[in-house]
């Protein structure tokens, strides 16, 4: 079916490349009118926090259930926030706010009974206030970012005002460029692969394609899924990585093709059917890896899932009919570089280089220079010349192939070897915690972050992550149980302060409320154990017998409550997705040694991958370098850590072991197959391990916490797996092995069914029949 697939999209490239345009054009279009709906949603169906959440909404109003933020005020030494002089400005600006669209309420430090909003702290008493703002739960990213833009447009300037905007859901958006960043190292990485730029532009094309199609139409999912805010930046981080590693490899295969003297048309039709084989399995293992996260039966997550997989996805398709119809049109030009297509590339790096550091200078001089290098290329020898190849060695004489009978002498030592540095960079993973980070981990210089700052200033650290309980009220309760409940909150030493409670209604009252200030930052875990014993054992105490249920609820508590659900199900979502992994694995490569080892080294390289985590995130090392505190991991990130760096290093190994299985099934020589499919693939799997290192890693420059996380795992998963998985471990178990890397039983083999990814063993009898059937001059749209 590919091969016909692959020919089809060849001979009708030109419709192809349109229909491809036309998508994407429509696509936009409909999202663009549309708009996307990312939104961040941790509440949990049955859990204490959101039954608080849901008897806020139906007996308060929503009060203290919607998205929050604060506005904060400070005075110069020797002023106070209630001079007349300064309320005269506050309190016009905060009546301007409360008529934003969308502002659901404005809680003024000036009303009365709000008192309390105005800080008696130390030093700062009288200086800092705020003022509380609210806006409906159901309110998405892109609505409430705006609600923050027009509010700190609306900011007095006055001297001797200092004014800062709290609250995560408010933050200034900014425009990520850590994709040109990494696009413009990819480009070098394949120029030095590929030695050809034309080469170099297919994966990138294909690439582009892919992400584009594959972001529009997780945008437009978003408006029915719940996706989070970040979720369209890690569909370009992963798409990108994978979408030029899948094009890497094809384009790969249609080189090898052309050298061997093979028409276009043929080494087309064959790159697909071969690699194009493996582009097919690894995409589609990517995707069950993502989807695996569904199980978990939480919108948040299954929204990150779903809009990572449809570009996983989109990517994969680009590969498989788009970018055949691109080496229609390329040919056999794909082999020939001019120095003018070198030069422009390389300014084109460096422009995008120098828009991901932001350096907007370097951006607006090399891109100009790239036109004018292309210009004067008509009129200029030396630029039309062509850059001289490289020199092909014969596969025993590469490094790769040196370096794996290297291994083949020593396996056991090189086994030892790898599996001690792997089993060092994941001891840290025992002292993992996982937890929401809160808002002091933004960067120093945002208002974000100086909101935190000052709130944890004049009101103690704990201000940043109040605690919210709320109960139904049964007929009759005894008023005393309120005071009791209040008391028994009040004497526990991780509260700060404990608000009296908050009747519904006063005469004859369904629900009340309290406030609790802990003494402790929201990310503490001396915050979260103030959760535990309030639930475990002071309200259960001092609600015996009154008929109060007191539920806890507030972001802390949905954080913990998230975060317990998703611990309790992460060893069910790592079984299916290891479980569905083997038997793929076992069914194309007809062996149960193979996908066993496959499993477990990828396990050990994501282990690597999380203890690094957990060492700069977690611990702080090296935080300074990369502007972050310590702070827990989020709950969510191992899982789809998991998901996404499983699936990937799963690529690799399809890639290394087709080419494997292929060698082995010609010549029967386990040996020789490993390094001659090692030799062969090595070039590829260490420019598309290269490119993703870059492409993740330059995802550590991004503000967004989580954003860098997940740039910092899943660049360091893929650096390990490529070197020590690939380079010490797979060729010394192989080794070991021998002939029983392909022992599977036969009462399995026969019900097993057949999936080939590697080439047939008639491949050269096939390329001699497609080249017999276009005998047609090639390299020609």
């Amino acid at each position: 079916m590919l091969r016909r697939l692959a020919q089809l999209c060849y001979r009708r490239r030109g419709a192809v490349l349109v229909l491809w345009i036309l998508g994407i054009v429509v696509v936009g279009a409909v999202s663009g009118a549309v708009g996307s709906g990312y939104r961040n949603d941790f509440t949990l169906p049955d859990v204490e926090s959101k039954r608080g959440v849901d008897l806020l909404d139906d007996e308060f109003g929503g009060r203290g259930a919607g998205v929050t933020g604060s506005i904060v005020f400070q005075t110069e030494p020797g002023t106070e926030v209630t001079d007349p002089d300064i309320r005269a400005v506050v309190e016009p600006f905060l009546a301007d706010v409360a008529e934003i669209d969308g502002v659901q309420s404005v809680t003024s430090p000036y009303e009365e009974g709000r008192e309390a909003q105005v800080s008696r702290r130390g030093a700062q008493a009288g200086r800092i206030a705020y003022a509380e703002i609210e806006v409906p739960s159901d309110t998405d990213f892109e609505e409430s970012a705006a609600i923050g833009t027009e509010i700190r447009g609306a900011f007095p300037d006055v001297d001797g005002l200092r004014i800062e905007l709290g609250g995560a859901s408010f933050a200034e958006f900014e425009v990520p460029s850590s994709e040109a960043l990494g696009l413009g190292f990819a480009i070098i990485i394949l120029i030095v692969a590929f030695g050809s730029v034309l080469a170099m532009g297919l994966p990138v094309g294909v690439a582009l394609a892919g992400i584009a199609s594959g972001t529009l139409l997780a945008g437009l999912a978003s408006q029915v899924i719940t996706m989070p805010d970040f979720a369209s930046t890690i569909g370009i981080m992963i798409g990108l990585g994978v979408g030029i590693d899948y094009a890497l490899l094809v384009v790969t295969r249609f080189r090898e093709n052309l050298h061997a003297g093979h028409g276009t048309e043929a080494s087309t039709v064959t790159a697909i059917d071969t690699a194009g084989r493996a582009v097919l399995f690894a995409g589609t293992t990517v995707v069950i890896s993502l989807l695996g996260m569904l199980i978990m039966q939480l919108s948040f997550v299954s929204g990150l899932a779903i809009g990572a997989a449809v570009v996983v996805a989109s990517t994969m398709i680009a590969s498989l009919t788009l970018l055949p119809a691109l080496l229609g049109f390329a040919g056999e030009r794909a082999e020939v570089t001019r120095w003018r297509g070198l030069v422009a590339a390389a300014l084109i790096a460096i422009a995008l280089i120098g828009g991901g550091l932001g350096l907007p200078a370097l951006l607006l001089v090399t891109l100009p220079l790239a036109v004018v290098v292309l210009l004067a290329s008509f009129a200029v020898a030396p630029l039309q010349r062509r850059v001289l190849e490289r020199e092909r060695k014969p596969l025993p004489e590469t490094i790769s192939y040196r370096w794996s009978r290297v291994i083949q002498r020593r396996p056991w030592l090189a086994v030892l070897i790898g599996a001690s540095l792997l089993a060092a960079l994941a001891l840290p993973v025992f002292g993992l915690r996982l937890g929401f980070s809160d808002e002091g981990n933004f960067a120093q210089d945002t208002t974000t972050r100086q909101a935190y700052d000052l709130l944890a200033e004049g009101f103690g650290p704990g201000f940043n992550g109040p605690l919210v309980l709320a109960s139904e009220v049964p007929d009759g309760t005894d008023p005393a149980a309120f005071e009791a409940v209040t008391e028994a909150i009040a004497a526990d030493p991780g509260v700060e302060l404990a608000t009296p409670v908050a009747l519904n209604d006063p005469q004859a009252p369904s629900a009340a409320l309290w406030r609790i200030i802990p003494t402790t930052a929201p990310q503490d875990e001396a915050t979260t154990e103030l959760v535990d014993r309030l639930r475990h054992d002071i309200l259960p105490t001092a609600t015996a017998g009154t008929g109060l249920d007191v539920a806890v609820t507030g972001s802390v508590a949905i954080g913990v409550d998230f975060t317990d659900y998703l611990s309790e199900r992460l060893p069910w979502f790592f079984a299916t997705v290891l479980g569905l992994s083997f038997l793929l694995l076992m069914v194309v490569f007809r062996s149960i040694l193979v996908p066993l080892k496959a499993v477990i080294m990828n396990l050990l390289s994501i282990g690597a991958a999380y203890g690094i985590a957990v060492a700069v995130f977690q611990w702080g090392w090296g935080g300074n370098l990369l502007g972050i505190d310590g702070a827990p991991i989020e709950p969510f990130l191992p899982m789809i850590l998991f998901a996404i760096v499983f699936g990937l290093s799963m690529d690799y190994e399809v890639f290394l072991l087709s080419r494997v299985r292929e060698e082995w099934d010609r010549t029967g020589d386990s040996r020789t197959s490993v390094a001659d499919g090692l030799a062969a693939t090595a070039r590829v799997i260490t420019a598309a391990a290269a490119i993703m290192v870059v492409v993740f890693g330059s995802f550590l420059g991004e503000s967004d916490r989580v954003v860098k996380l997940f740039g910092l795992g899943l660049a360091t998963a893929v650096l390990v797996d490529a070197t020590i998985v690939r380079l010490l471990l797979v060729p010394a178990t192989m080794e070991l092995l021998g002939d029983r890397n392909w022992w599977l039983p036969r009462r399995l083999d026969r019900i097993l069914p057949r999936l080939r990814i590697e080439a047939p063993p008639d491949l050269d009898a096939e390329l001699a029949q497609l080249d017999r059937e276009q005998p047609a001059p090639v390299g020609q749209p």
